[in-house]
């Protein structure tokens, strides 16, 4: 598992290890925004946090979207309009004017930090 260097002024605690559901999301409510948090303990990196906004739906889905592997990039699917978005970038594969925000995300023992503002 990589290192983060994390100074806690810069991160907040969003949840604990134990909150999380291997391979696949949960949303979390950081500084009024919904945020998708993936668990993919196979994976490098495994966390991962994205916007749980639907832009297409309009509607907070993604942390219920299907994790699946499309060529080399791990995706979320959204549950209602079956858009794939990358869990690095947030870039939708579908449709190129559609991206969400992604975030640095980390384990800190059990806890769960994420930097919101990068």
């Amino acid at each position: 598992m990589s290192e983060v260097a994390i100074t806690r002024a810069e991160w907040l605690q969003v949840c604990k290890r134990s909150d999380l559901v291997a391979n696949s999301g949960v949303c979390a409510l950081v500084g009024g925004r919904q945020i998708a948090l993936f668990f993919l303990p196979d994976q490098e990196p495994q966390l991962y946090a994205i916007d749980n906004w639907d832009p297409i739906a309009d509607v907070g889905v993604i942390s219920r979207g299907l994790v699946a592997e499309i060529g080399e990039e791990l995706t979320v699917a959204s549950p209602l309009y079956k858009q794939h978005y990358r869990l690095t970038d947030g870039q939708c594969l579908e449709k190129a004017e559609y991206k969400l925000a992604t975030y640095p995300i980390a384990f800190e023992g059990d806890d769960v930090l994420i930097q919101i503002g990068h």
